[in-house]
């Protein structure tokens, strides 16, 4: 039901919501879509956005390089989101990519570095 953008090709429909009405305290119903949600998590998206822009201006130059060559690649849970790949290619005018399977992605690539951890002294810091 989720989106990070308010235009979607595919949309999915809305989706009815159980809970209490606030004013009255009765139990009600109803309907959300996808575009009210796109629009709660605005604010998230946008620190998210901010947060890749600060990492890719200390990003070192060949790391730079590889980023722009191959684009960013999103992982996990997050990465799901309809539209988020989207959105955040085009504020930050690079390609960006979901990882085959994002959710276990992370999991794999935490196991690679460990295994191989002294390839990656950055990370032990």
């Amino acid at each position: 039901m989720g989106a990070a953008l308010k235009d979607l090709d595919n949309p999915p429909d809305d989706m009815p919501v159980n809970g209490r009405d606030l004013v009255t305290g009765i139990p009600k119903q109803i309907m959300v879509s996808y575009q009210e949600v796109a629009e709660a998590l605005d604010k998230s998206i946008f620190k998210i956005e901010e947060a890749i822009l600060k990492a890719l201006e200390t990003t070192p130059p060949e790391l730079a390089a590889d980023i722009y060559r191959r684009g960013l690649y999103i992982t996990g849970g997050g990465s799901l989101l309809r539209g988020l790949d989207k959105r955040l290619s085009a504020k930050i005018k690079l390609p960006v990519h979901v990882a085959e399977d994002p959710l276990k992605s992370v999991v794999r690539g935490t196991g690679i570095a460990l295994k191989n951890y002294q390839r990656f002294p950055f990370i032990m810091r």
